[in-house]
């Protein structure tokens, strides 16, 4: 198995490439051949043992919606309330439309707990988009007042608040001289110590998960001329958020990562199993992961798997930022329910995507993006033109000098290392993996390795796919 970086160097530099019958030689991070053939013979089983939860269950389905709705319109007393009429048929057709989405959408790459989880999943993202798509109609005002509908105490304007304050780490004035860091320690951060943990398991790389936190922090010091709540002490940003807890949650999102990849998956049947212990274990079981996927993103291995890491990293903090500037024109408090539902509801999203994603970047036989992956990129943008409506001033307010400045020498910067390290004349290096053949070259040779069994995890030492150049360069240009 060649390492990472022995990859990275020994990345062959194929000629220019053109249509033609020829084949090439990929080499993948992962075996989707392998991956795909165990998926096809065990499906949606789970374990080989065919039950009722595993079963599709349409036609009942359709029974219960038809007996529900011949009871509201048969037996249940006529309401004259306008408001409550109004609210229920908005709930109903949200139940219709989730309902109808798990029964017809495909399945998601996650099989646990079980795949109409991720069904919902994926219709509550096309739901939410069409609720941010009717607000984009609205205005400000309206778009705030109609959220007391979820909450009455809500469209009311967020009091000023100073977050950043006195920054000193010891005041000896004080009474506490500690105080000024007791007065950060809330709620939030947990929030960051556990969000960063997740995150870490969607994106499985701890470099990735480094570079955006980081990012992130500087992002907070760029906009804090836009945002009060991004004013924060320079050790709140670096130690308590970036070192403490964005650090401790990936390094344990990192140790979470290794056991995943380590631990044997061999699944029994629950009613293969004799003993109640067995059983309850089993269950319990249920809700973790069937299998694991290694993600090895390869970020230098050629310029287009370059940029889709740009794109992937760009996003990522769209997703984060949009949280703030959210909350801030719709009026919504930071400890409300409401942020928390959302950052789950992207977290779950997100899982699916960032693996489409991996997917389409490594498999050279995808070639097209996951509908998740497509869906949370349109909620992402949408978000961000729901809040350039809103408030296009605050959003629109230019960078102090010396950020623009900053941002934009490291922009220079990043250009001029990628013509460096890419930009090799009259030559272009293939993105779906990094090593390629072509005529009579071959792709390095791997080292020999065991036959997968039960016991072992479907992290891989990746593989190499032979496919059309025509496919390839189909897939480039899509």
């Amino acid at each position: 198995m060649l390492s990472r970086r022995n990859e990275l160097e020994r990345t062959r530099r194929a000629g220019t490439l053109e249509e033609s019958s020829e084949h090439i030689e990929v080499r993948t991070a992962h075996d989707w051949e392998y991956y795909k053939s165990r998926r096809k013979i065990r499906l949606v089983l789970d374990d080989g043992t065919i039950s009722f939860f595993w079963r599709a269950h349409t036609i009942t389905a359709l029974i219960l919606i038809i007996c529900v709705l011949m009871y509201i319109t048969f037996l249940e007393p006529v309401s004259y309330d306008s408001v409550v009429n109004n609210r229920r048929g908005i709930l109903a057709v949200m139940v219709m439309f989730l309902v109808f989405g798990m029964m017809t959408t495909g399945d998601a790459p996650f099989r646990r707990p079980h795949p109409i989880v991720w069904r919902f999943v994926f219709n509550v993202s096309v739901l939410y988009e069409l609720c941010l798509v009717y607000l984009i109609m609205q205005t400000a005002d309206d778009a705030r007042q109609l959220l007391k509908q979820l909450d009455p105490t809500l469209g009311v304007e967020l009091p000023e608040k100073d977050y950043g304050g006195n920054c000193l780490l010891y005041d000896n004035t004080h009474t506490d001289p500690y105080h000024n860091i007791w007065d950060k320690l809330d709620v939030f951060v947990l929030t960051h110590f556990f969000g960063w943990w997740l995150k870490t398991l969607v994106l499985r790389d701890w470099w990735l998960c480094t570079v955006i936190s980081i990012l992130f922090e500087l992002m907070e010091y760029t906009l804090e001329h836009q945002l009060p709540n991004f004013n924060e002490c320079w050790w709140d940003h670096w130690i308590m958020d970036a070192l403490v807890c964005n650090g401790l949650g990936i390094v344990f999102g990192t140790m979470t990562l290794r056991y995943l990849e380590m631990r044997p998956y061999h699944w029994r049947g629950l009613w293969r199993i004799q003993t109640y212990s067995g059983k309850l274990q089993r269950i319990v079981a249920q809700f973790t992961p069937y299998s694991w996927v290694e993600f090895d993103w390869r970020p230098l291995s050629s310029f287009g798997r370059w940029t889709a890491m740009i794109g992937v990293v760009s996003i990522f903090l769209m997703a984060e930022l949009n949280t703030f500037y959210l909350k801030f024109v719709l009026w919504v408090p930071p400890p409300h329910w409401i942020n928390l539902v959302r950052l789950i509801f992207l977290l779950l999203c997100g899982g699916v995507a960032i693996r489409e994603v991996f997917e389409y970047l490594d498999n050279p036989h995808c070639t097209q993006l996951g509908k998740q992956a497509w869906m949370i990129l349109v909620v992402v943008v949408t978000e961000l033109l729901v809040v350039m409506r809103f408030d296009l001033p605050m959003i629109t307010k230019p960078l102090p000098p010396e950020m623009t400045l900053s941002w934009l020498t490291f922009l220079v910067l990043c250009l001029i290392w990628t013509i460096w390290r890419f930009g090799y004349r009259g030559q272009v290096k293939l993105g779906l993996g990094g090593q390629a053949s072509r005529n009579n070259q071959t792709a390095p040779a791997l080292e020999p390795e065991t036959e997968p069994t039960l016991y072992k995890s479907e992290r891989d030492m990746g593989t190499v796919s032979t496919i059309p150049t025509k496919d390839l360069v189909d897939k480039k240009e899509r």
